[in-house]
């Protein structure tokens, strides 16, 4: 049986237990025992690598000395507890001694702790609960390295699961998008720079970055070479059960101490605590969307910037708090952001005023389904320097877009038809290097560019006059303000009516003038805008792109109305002119 095969068949054994509620405990049960299973075979290696290791874990807490099948004298496989007394062992014992373990210790530690402060056991049949350790025990056994590598395949299934107990906003992103990503994101081992991704979920970003960096190892590298990578490597995850698949994630691909996968949530944290120790060389992330934070969270961010839309706070976040000067991002986002005003123009705006936003991957439909139909893209971006002269310095030029199609015969991606890390290697040939801006690209039928400088510019240009002449209405009623301050000044104390009179009509027509002043200001600012601000509509269509025969009977209706409204045109016009023709003959014969 295979290992997604047992996951199910181990989900079959808990839907039979009274105290398994729904599929959100079934993984919450499943996560915290793979867990521990994956721990002690980590165990195992660790010890036979260092016959000193002390394990973080009580002797009787170990998988191996509760939960594992152990031979008799009769070489039957049995288990150590009787099912009578097992729920009582682990809801009694086991629990109360790993949520209460010294988080100060060790980093190992502190990793347990984590992992155990918000799980729970959920299973009330001691017989149930030894039927699903004997399958666990059968079936997965990560010194097999075609078992860790097929992890994937259960995340996704567990992940699918997830999205079923009602989890907005995460899915899994294929393992093809995350290596991509990772493989242009480019991170260097040598310089030492560090990955950070800010929604980690159960860790497919960070495991497509650990092999990047592994991959840049060879037979000269240095042991502190190796060990490097873990500490490069850095995730917070905000709900419980992604953090623990996470963590079990780092244990599979070698990161001995996980530590730096910290369970909080990221856009919980105020925008003032966020340090310059904080910032990292490079993110990598598919943050929530489509989601909003509770009240409060963000509540502190700068003005212009507040919201409570996941996406855009990522977005804002790895701009202004998480990125290095010279810093490089790669995010997968929506439409939505591309097309978005308002929150998302100014966001927008920030993004490539700070930094140099030089490739934009548009995807087609499908690649996140079944989790979502909702079309996405992929953003790389380098954070530029810092220029404090009062003037607005924007980092980006040029902005290339790649479109990438589907496979031949392909008209959409599913589970069985998923995107491949293949696909890619044309967007990998045309990509070129970033040290010589990108000199090498050429405009294709899939990949195109829009010179963003000069389209600033232009707006600019166009919009300044309004700008220009609402900054001065908006002083002349400043100014009259100020007069209307004056006046009143002057008759402060003075109770005779007729005096106040004169002065009192005086205040009211001034104060008509500078309202009459400030509507004729916003409409002036609101023109401007509607000059500049559509810049930052980042959602282009390919202009190199063949034109799409669609077969769509609605769409097929619709360009036949289109062309019956043109013939029936070109008629009338037709008539007209022949009229008009006919009118001036026999306007001639007459005379």
């Amino acid at each position: 049986m295979n290992l997604s095969s047992t996951i199910k068949s181990i989900q079959d054994i808990m839907r039979k237990d009274d105290g398994v509620d729904g599929d959100a405990q079934r993984l919450g049960q499943l996560t915290w025992m793979l867990f521990l299973k994956v721990f002690d075979q980590r165990e195992e290696e660790w010890e036979d690598d260092n016959p000193k290791y002390k394990s973080p874990l009580p002797e009787a807490m170990r998988w191996r000395n509760w939960a594992a099948y152990v031979a008799g004298p009769d070489d039957k496989k049995k288990p150590q507890i009787a099912g009578s007394a097992i729920i009582s062992f682990v809801n009694n014992e086991l629990f109360p001694a790993l949520k209460e373990l010294d988080a100060n210790a060790s980093p190992q530690h502190k990793v347990i702790r984590s992992v155990f402060e918000d799980a729970n056991n959920y299973m009330k049949s001691g017989t149930q609960l030894l039927a699903v350790i004997e399958k666990l025990e059968e079936a997965i056994n990560f010194h097999d390295f075609k078992t860790r590598a097929s992890l994937g395949d259960v995340y996704e299934q567990l992940l699918n699961d997830l999205r079923g107990a009602g989890n907005a906003g995460e899915f899994y992103t294929p393992r093809a998008i995350t290596q991509f990503m990772a493989d242009r994101l480019n991170p260097s081992l040598s310089k030492r720079e560090t990955v950070m991704d800010p929604a980690c979920g159960t860790g497919g970003f960070l495991t497509a970055a650990i092999d990047h960096l592994r991959n840049q190892l060879t037979a000269k590298s240095s042991a502190a070479d190796k060990a490097a990578i873990e500490g490069l490597i850095r995730g917070i995850e905000k709900k419980q059960l992604p953090h623990l698949l996470c963590t079990t994630n780092m244990l599979l691909h070698g990161i001995d101490v996980p530590s730096q996968i910290e369970h909080r949530n990221t856009l919980g944290v105020g925008w003032n605590e966020w340090s310059a120790n904080d910032k990292v060389d490079c993110v990598i992330t598919n943050p929530p969307f489509g989601g909003y934070e509770d009240d409060g969270v963000g509540g502190d961010y700068p003005a212009d910037l507040r919201t409570r839309e996941t996406a855009d706070m990522f977005m804002a976040l790895i701009v202004k708090k998480l990125l290095k000067e010279n810093g490089r991002a790669a995010v997968v986002l929506p439409d939505g952001f591309l097309f978005g005003d308002g929150i998302k123009a100014t966001l927008k705006k920030l993004l490539l005023r700070d930094c140099k936003l030089h490739t934009i991957v548009r995807l087609p439909k499908g690649v996140f389904a079944p989790y979502t139909t909702i079309k996405t893209n992929l953003l790389f971006f380098t954070k530029g320097a810092v220029v404090d002269d009062g003037t607005e310095h924007f980092h980006t030029d040029t902005i290339w877009y790649y479109e990438h199609p589907y496979p031949p015969g392909y008209k959409s991606y599913s589970k069985t038809k998923p995107i491949r890390f293949e696909e890619f290697k044309p967007e990998q040939e045309w990509w070129g290097s970033e040290a010589n801006d990108f000199a090498d690209r050429v405009e294709s039928e899939f990949a195109w560019k829009v010179d963003f400088k000069t389209k600033r510019e232009q707006a600019e240009a166009a919009a300044q006059p309004h700008w220009d002449r609402a900054e001065q209405l908006g002083n002349e009623a400043s100014a009259l303000d100020n007069r209307i301050r004056d006046l009143r000044e002057s008759i402060k104390g003075v109770s005779d009516g007729k005096l106040r009179l004169p002065v009192e009509a005086e205040i009211e027509a001034l104060r008509t003038q500078a309202d009459t002043l400030r509507l004729q200001a916003r409409d002036a600012q609101a023109a401007g805008d509607r000059l500049y601000w559509p810049i930052y509509n980042l959602d282009l269509k390919n202009p190199n792109a063949p034109e799409e025969e669609s077969h769509d009977p609605d769409v097929l209706l619709d360009k036949y109305k289109t062309l019956l409204g043109l013939i029936e045109e070109t008629e009338n016009r037709l008539k007209s002119e022949l009229a008009a023709a006919l009118a001036h003959h026999f306007s001639g014969e007459d005379e």
